[in-house]
């Protein structure tokens, strides 16, 4: 394990559920490890083992894994097996060129149309779960995706939001390393205040402005955080 990162592993599935898990719930379960930073960049994923972790034969496993190649979340090397890949720049960009596109689409929809006392309660427990989690990256992050799911949802764009969520994963390994100590929360916490108030106010441009500020906050930390972490981040040069 990478010094200063989560140490915990996720339990194994077949231990509370009773029997083996599926190759779709041994992907989520490595996906999550992955972008949680639980595996860190450089960590050899052996068959065998997460075999016996998730209770099942290994043909699961490599299906699971090669899900993830797909992804680009982990590398085969010949001859050596199979790696968790270093956070990828470019992959990070695209992750937050998508969700801009998208968000802010969202956000102006929201500010433009209205949404429903249901929603704004959903985005405000979201909040309040935000300023709960203090310096609970995990917590944080999970409180963090409510907000931006509840605000797809209130416009009827529930499909949007998994597409971001497909295309995030490198994005959110990235949160995991900021936070709290680079980003500090409240100016995330400060942003989507800033975002709701503007939906509610029905300020279409004050809304696409809040949002486009909110994703471009992660550009401000990813040099320095690539030059300061070559070992978990590739550049991409």
């Amino acid at each position: 394990m990478t010094k200063g990162l989560p140490a915990t592993r996720s339990t194994s599935l077949s231990g509370f559920r009773g029997m083996p898990a599926s190759v779709r719930e041994i992907h989520a379960a490595l996906r999550r490890d992955i972008v949680s930073l639980r595996l860190t960049p450089g960590e050899r994923l052996s068959e065998n083992e997460l075999a016996v972790r998730f209770g099942t034969s290994r043909t699961p496993v490599r299906e699971a894994l090669i899900r993830l190649v797909e992804e680009e979340m982990i590398e085969v090397l010949p001859q050596r097996g199979s790696f968790v890949r270093r956070i990828s720049l470019k992959a990070v960009e695209r992750a937050r060129f998508v969700r801009e596109a998208l968000e802010v689409a969202v956000a102006r929809s929201a500010a433009a149309n209205g949404i429903s006392e249901e929603t704004a309660r959903n985005i405000r427990a979201a909040l309040s779960r935000q300023r709960d989690a203090g310096g609970d990256a995990a917590r944080f992050t999970e409180a963090d995706d409510d907000f931006h799911a509840a605000l797809a949802r209130g416009i009827g764009q529930s499909s949007v939001w998994g597409v971001i969520e497909r295309e995030k994963a490198q994005f959110d390994r990235l949160r995991f390393l900021s936070l709290p100590a680079i980003t500090p929360v409240d100016i995330l916490i400060a942003q989507h205040e800033a975002i709701f108030k503007a939906v509610i106010d029905s300020d279409v441009a004050a809304a696409e402005i809040a949002m486009r500020e909110h994703l471009s906050e992660v550009l401000k930390i990813t040099r320095g955080l690539a030059a300061s972490r070559p070992d978990l981040i590739q550049a991409d040069e």
